[in-house]
């Protein structure tokens, strides 16, 4: 039954999330680990945990949750540094970009955005990406001869493009393990590895279709974009800046230019302080694929391997082993330092700070992530999510709805998907207890759309597509916030029409 104290704690855990949104918003403009921190400490204190227990619980929250995610980010962006900087990501934009004609450049966009994205984090994806489709992009532009950036129907090039990029990097960053939010949901709520990873993928390729491309086709109308110049020449190879500004006819004397220039590549690379992985060829196409996918393959074998094998079999038991996420991602970042690093003719401690230098990134969403867990459990501590789990029972909600509506608030509240994920698994967890019915792995996914929802003001994300795609406020949110808002309804969407079958 409710009780007077479940409705104190309710109001203390609604006052709390406010706490954390005044500091992160309001002038102070805190960052959001201390505002965690001070939201945690306040709400433990409050509820009546007591000064011990609160501190307690909120340390055990944040080593709970790094102990299961941080060795995965590290990894994730280690990987994602050696993909940049050896070429990799190039090749595979060449590749899919110059088998697709005009008409399905969106969707070949959209794919490439899954591919790369599914062992990068999403801030590392749009700094990798969306410089490679702006290029692409000016170069259609001129090819065709459109003015202003504009095709013959007066959609721009680079949103039409771009927006499908962003689509394919937030779904994989919402639904799709290795990425920390996806990670934490099933940990906390108990769902199997595996079957997340495959159902997840199902709900990720119609959400990306109609937030992407199909989306874009119509966004592309009512918004300007116009990426900084420095931007594109800066993050565009040699080879590429000629292919974007070089004319047809002028196509021979243009690679007669590009082999000088890398041979004078070659020689500055010989000067103490040039980059390594400039003075040395990208790796080949099928090298890039294989590092790029082993992860997931090795995920997908233990699957496999749970269902068609009995137990206590030595199959099943490498396969187990193998697929363990963290496990997975240090043989695929080995794999990288031989096909990214070694096999190109770098030496191992070039191959080390190249990688080293991915961890530099890392460090402000490893404290984050920390936080929200600290947080997730002081409020699991607390009771609050008993209590919220008594009121779901008594008004009958679906577990899957109510996964994905408290995902959704505390996105809207903080702006980070990773902590509406953390602190919505912390939530839902009894709730999902009290209906043994409900899939935890349809519940973990919910969760993740919910916490994409509508990007705003308070979203690093919101600032940092801004900025790249060089669009006013207005723009960004008629583009960014409406395609964020469309993967997480769609998303949604998807996983109910999963239950139906799962």
């Amino acid at each position: 039954m409710w009780t007077a104290t479940d409705t104190r704690l309710v109001i203390t855990a609604a006052t709390a999330v406010a706490l954390v949104i005044v500091l992160i918003t309001s002038r102070l403009r805190l960052h959001a680990f201390p505002a965690l921190m001070v939201g945690s400490l306040v709400l433990g204190l409050v509820a009546g945990l007591g000064p011990s227990k609160t501190v307690d619980g909120f340390t055990d929250g944040v080593g709970g949750t790094l102990g299961d995610v941080g060795v995965v980010l590290g990894l994730g962006t280690m990987l994602g540094k050696l993909l940049a900087d050896s070429g990799g990501a190039d090749l595979l934009a060449d590749a899919l970009l110059r088998r697709s004609g005009h008409r399905m450049l969106p969707w070949a966009v959209a794919l490439l955005a899954m591919v790369l994205g599914i062992p990068l984090f999403f801030e590392i994806g749009v700094v990798l990406v969306l410089p490679i489709v702006f290029t692409v992009a000016m170069r259609l532009d001129r090819e065709r001869g459109h003015e202003g950036g504009r095709d013959e129907q007066g959609r721009s090039t680079i949103l039409r493009v771009g927006i499908p990029a962003l689509a394919g990097l937030s779904a994989l960053h919402a639904f799709i393990p290795p990425h920390p939010g996806p990670l934490v949901a099933i940990d906390a709520l108990g769902a199997d590895l595996g079957q997340t990873l495959l159902i997840g993928i199902v709900v990720a390729i119609p959400t990306v279709a109609v937030a992407g491309p199909l989306f874009a086709h119509y966004a592309a109308r009512w918004a300007h974009a116009e990426p900084p110049a420095s931007l594109v020449r800066t993050a565009a190879s040699p080879e590429r800046q000629q292919s974007a500004t070089a004319d047809a006819g002028r196509q021979q004397s243009a690679t007669a230019d590009a082999g000088r220039q890398q041979s004078a590549t070659a020689d500055a690379g010989s000067e103490p302080g040039a980059d390594p992985a400039d003075r040395h060829p990208p790796p080949g196409l099928t090298a890039t694929l294989v590092t790029i996918l082993l992860p997931v393959v090795l995920m997908l074998v233990r699957t496999v391997a749970d269902v068609a094998t009995p137990d206590g079999s030595p199959v099943r038991s490498v396969a187990e082993f193998v697929g363990e996420p963290i496990v997975a991602l240090l043989l695929a970042l080995l794999l990288a330092t031989w096909t990214f690093g070694l096999r190109r003719g770098l030496s191992g401690s070039e191959v080390s700070s190249l990688a080293a230098a991915g961890l530099v990134p890392a460090a402000s969403i490893l404290v984050i992530i920390g936080a929200g867990g600290g947080f997730k459990q002081v409020l699991v501590d607390s009771g609050v999510g008993d209590s919220l789990a008594k009121a779901a029972t008594g008004v009958g909600v679906p577990v899957l709805l109510l996964a994905w509506f408290v995902a959704v608030l505390i996105r809207l509240a903080t702006g980070s998907a990773t902590v509406a994920t953390v602190t919505a698994a912390g939530i839902v967890a009894p709730v999902l207890a009290a209906e043994p019915s409900a899939s935890p792995v349809l519940v973990a996914l919910a969760i993740g759309a919910g916490s994409v929802f509508f990007s705003h003001v308070n979203d690093a994300g919101f600032w940092l597509v801004r900025e790249y795609f060089g669009m006013s406020v207005r723009d960004t949110f008629r583009t960014w916030s409406v395609m964020e808002t469309l993967v997480s309804v769609v998303g949604l969407l998807a996983v109910l029409a999963a239950s139906l079958v799962v």
